[in-house]
Formats: structure tokens, C-alpha cells, sequence
């Protein structure tokens, strides 16, 4: 079974009201050791997210305060001016369920370019976090426990009955197979479903076919020596 969200997001977590006041925002942060947090309503549902990202502006404009009346109403200056989470945070934030597997999630993370999603029920209720680091964790799994789910979960459904034994053996996550099986168009489909195993970092995938049986295949002659039995010019 594949890694699901449920199976490394972090909980419980530390979250914020809409109010929370900019500078408990940046003191929470420190004490937690944490680049962002979810914000929630009354009933703890997710409504946006609060991140570092979202703190620098009030700094660039301590800086250069002319900024302020010059820009007022732009995205940047408006957030310099918050001084509490329901201004500062993104909404609506990207969130994701906790039975969604932890290659969708990287996935959902890639393409939004975020380094964390809060996770949440079917009512948008807050149940934890998932981080990049998180979603790495898979990788962790022992070389020996990933052989063994290829071997049994893999080689062992697709090629029940093989010419001779599979070779299965993993160094880093990294993934060599090898041995002879009856129909060769399958090693295409072995080495993706090993790839999507988890904590697989690379396959190889050194499968061949089964040997020639020389004695039950015709020896045919050399090209060369059938044209010239075939010309009428070098018959006898």
C-alpha cells in the first residue's frame, strides 16, 4: 500500500485565530521553530495560511515608509500594513486530505510551489501539516523492507511462473532485478511498478528472456552459401 498523507504529516498543530496580532504571529514562530502557520476560524476550519513570506513586508516599508502613501493598495503594501493574520495570511489556502498519498501531495506541493500544506477533513476541519521534509521521509524506508514488498508485492504477482528465480536487490533505494522471465514484454511493466514503489530512488532492470533451445530450433545456412547454391551459374 502506498504511503498516504495520514502516515508522516505532523500533528497536533500550532495554529492561529484571525486576529492573532502581527508580532504573537513572529513570537509563535520563533518559539515553534516553524516558517508558517495555518490560520482558522471558530469551528477550526482552515481559512489561509501565515508564512515568513508574509511577515518580510512590514520590514520593507520600516525601511522606506514613503512607500505607503506612493503605493498604497497594492498586494506588497497592504500586507506591509497588517497588523493581524486575517490580513497577512494567503487565502484561500491549498490544503489537502489526509487519505491522499504522499506521492500526491509532493506532487500538489511542485506545482504550487509550497514547502508545507495543511491537512484537513471532508468539513475542512484542521487535522495536521505535511512538509517537504515530511513527504522525503518515504525515502527512509531500509533497503531490506523494500526488496521484500518488490519481491512479494511485485516479481512475485507479475512473474508467478518464471523460467528460474528473480533477483531482487536493493543498495540506496536503488533497485537491480535480475533473471530470465517466459514473456519479455512485461519487463517494461515490473520496472514501472517498481519505480512507484515507496522510498524506491532508481531500477535496474537487467530481466531477459529465456534461453535458446538450439535443439528444437532449425539451423538455417549462411546467406552467403544459399545465393550460391540458388545461382544457376555455379550449378555443376
Amino acid at each position: 500500500m502506498p504511503y498516504l498523507v495520514s502516515d508522516v504529516m505532523t500533528h497536533p498543530v500550532v495554529c492561529l485565530r484571525k486576529g492573532a496580532a502581527f508580532k504573537d504571529i513572529a513570537r509563535t514562530m520563533r518559539r515553534w521553530k516553524v516558517s508558517a502557520l495555518p490560520v482558522v476560524d471558530g469551528d477550526h476550519r482552515v481559512v489561509g495560511i501565515v508564512s515568513e513570506a508574509d511577515l518580510l513586508p512590514k520590514e520593507m516599508l520600516r525601511d522606506a515608509p514613503e512607500l505607503s502613501a506612493r503605493s498604497r493598495g497594492r498586494p506588497g503594501i497592504a500586507k506591509a500594513e497588517a497588523t493581524a493574520a486575517e490580513d497577512l495570511m494567503t487565502a484561500p489556502a491549498v490544503t489537502v486530505r489526509p487519505g491522499v498519498t504522499v506521492a500526491r501531495a509532493a506532487r500538489i506541493m511542485a506545482h504550487h510551489k509550497l514547502k508545507r500544506l495543511p491537512v484537513v477533513d471532508d468539513e475542512g476541519v484542521l487535522q495536521g501539516i505535511v512538509s517537504r521534509t515530511d513527504v522525503l521521509k518515504v525515502f527512509l524506508r531500509e533497503d531490506a523492507e523494500i526488496a521484500d514488498e518488490v519481491s512479494r508485492e511485485v516479481v512475485g504477482r507479475l512473474f508467478g511462473g518464471t523460467v528460474e528465480p528473480i533477483r531482487v536487490e536493493v543498495r540506496d533505494g536503488v533497485v537491480t532485478l535480475s533473471g530470465r522471465v517466459r514473456d519479455t514484454s512485461l519487463v517494461p511493466v515490473v520496472t514501472r511498478l517498481v519505480r512507484s514503489v515507496e522510498g524506491v530512488v532508481d531500477v535496474d532492470c537487467a530481466l531477459s528472456g529465456p534461453p535458446r533451445d538450439l535443439g528444437l530450433e532449425p539451423v538455417l545456412p549462411d546467406e552467403a552459401e544459399t545465393e550460391a547454391v540458388d545461382d544457376p551459374r555455379t550449378a555443376v
